[in-house]
């Protein structure tokens, strides 16, 4: 057996129900005060963050439709360096934001951790400007170093466009 797949048959620990709950909820925390580089050590090494277009289908691909973000780990940190810098016009002044998480569900094991789902909202103020996101987020969360972290987020847009919003420049 090779490493790798020895890495794979590896049974992942799942946790309560109220454990990922609070760790999605620290993650909106972190966002909402825009504690980034926080934020981002939550992600494991191999990690993706992902938002398709709206109204995708969640077993849609990165490598075969397009995607609003499709970031590795590496893309990822580039995206927090960017935001934090006062050049990053679409986000400086930063927007206010506050986030609801619910409906947390563990749907079971997954390749590399146990997939858990939620339901979110997304109010985003900035300027005169109120916007909502609404949607559901697929994770795959693992423990590393006795500790939840995300080794996949997955954001879907339950919209049908981004029209009012005109973009997503805010990290959902």
């Amino acid at each position: 057996m090779s490493v790798s797949q020895l890495a794979a048959s590896v049974a992942h620990r799942i946790l309560d129900r109220r454990e990922y709950e609070d760790f999605l909820y620290h993650e909106a925390a972190l966002l909402d005060e825009w504690r980034l580089d926080e934020w981002y050590t939550l992600f494991t090494p191999d990690a993706i963050y992902e938002v398709p277009t709206a109204g995708a289908p969640d077993d849609v691909s990165s490598t075969e439709a397009l995607f609003y973000i499709a970031d590795d780990h590496g893309r990822l940190g580039h995206r927090v360096r960017r935001l934090k810098k006062t050049s990053a016009h679409s986000e400086f002044p930063r927007s206010k934001t506050s986030r609801m998480v619910g409906n947390v569900r563990i749907l079971g094991e997954a390749p590399g951790g146990v997939e858990i789902a939620c339901r979110f909202t997304t109010h985003r103020s900035r300027g005169d400007d109120l916007h909502l996101f609404c949607g559901h987020i697929r994770y795959v969360l693992r423990e590393e170093d006795g500790a939840l972290r995300i080794a996949s987020k997955r954001v879907f847009l339950d919209m049908d466009n981004l029209r009012r919003q005109g973009r997503v420049s805010i990290i959902l």
